[in-house]
């Protein structure tokens, strides 16, 4: 029972972390605000293969990823993958160092609604009455701000839309995620690398890109993208599934509060009034995801008593 707690707490405190450096990545990207953002997006598409093939090499998993290579579905579903998590990483990029903070934060509230919507329409999951009212309460955001600003947002739904999607095709994927994500970066790579290298010629080489903090920085790409990613794999299994689905939040949360206070984005009143109509469906399910842990710790305790 012990060694379950300890377990359960190093779960918690993995996944915490994982989803706090994702939150806090805006700050990484901004110092690289005065690099090309699709050559930024090509660096991490490389130096993450890089750090991911170092990664497998080291935990001897080399054999997953040779027998994917093998599978001629695993490949396309792989390319496929890559294409959709190109895109996020991409548009994600664009958003922070275009002064858009704010909305792709909006992307990440939006991605669990959008996730939940894909299971009951591809996967026929059936939600709860909290979850479809959440559904329906985050659709009514949405459509708020696009009669009162006259504009659809976009920008954040281009980031939550590929993920979603990602997220629903990585089912078909039988990889670890670590394999996973150096299968569909393998696959983005020789597009990355032919973009990287028509940018370097047109711009004074690869000492002229890579000149100051960019020479350290877009290396270290594979590092800030790929760490998050097996710490949220390490302590997911330790941990109810449900009780990510709480803690996934704190990435927009953090992503919000960054807009506000480090890039200091202006908020008006009716972006305000969208987060807050949003806020309050995501308060919806997380009320129901807290009834829930607190009942099976009710149980845990009562079967721990009769031992």
């Amino acid at each position: 029972m012990q060694e379950n707690k300890e377990k359960q707490t190093m779960g918690l405190v993995t996944v915490t972390s994982g989803y706090v450096l994702w939150g806090l990545l805006a700050i990484y990207w901004s110092f690289l605000g005065q690099v090309n953002s699709v050559f930024i997006l090509a660096q991490r598409i490389v130096w993450s293969l890089v750090f991911m093939a170092a990664y497998l090499l080291v935990t001897r998993r080399w054999k997953e990823a040779v027998d994917a290579l093998r599978s001629r579905a695993t490949m396309s579903n792989c390319f496929l993958c890559g294409v959709l998590i190109t895109l996020n990483w991409g548009i994600y990029i664009y958003a922070v160092n275009s002064g858009h903070v704010l909305q792709a934060s909006m992307g990440y509230f939006i991605e669990p609604v959008l996730v939940g919507l894909m299971g009951v329409i591809a996967f026929r999951e059936r939600p709860s009455k909290a979850e479809t009212a959440t559904f329906l309460i985050a659709g009514v955001g949405i459509a708020y701000l696009t009669v009162r600003t006259g504009r659809f947002p976009i920008l954040a739904l281009a980031i939550a839309v590929p993920f979603t999607v990602y997220g629903a095709l990585k089912k078909r994927v039988p990889l670890t995620a670590q394999t996973s994500l150096f299968m569909e970066t393998l696959c983005m790579t020789p597009f990355a690398l032919a973009f990287s290298a028509w940018w370097c010629a047109g711009h004074g080489g690869t000492t002229g890109v890579l000149a100051g903090a960019s020479f350290w920085l877009l290396p270290a790409c594979g590092v800030v993208t790929s760490v998050p990613l097996l710490l949220f794999n390490l302590g997911v299994k330790e941990i109810p599934y449900y009780f990510s689905g709480i803690l996934m939040y704190i990435n927009p949360t953090l992503q919000f509060l960054v807009g506000l206070i480090y890039f200091k984005e202006a908020l008006n009143v009716d972006q305000l009034i969208a987060f807050c109509i949003i806020w309050v469906g995501i308060v919806v399910t997380l009320t129901e995801k807290i009834k829930v842990i607190r009942g099976q710790r009710k149980m845990e305790s009562v079967e721990a008593g009769g031992i």
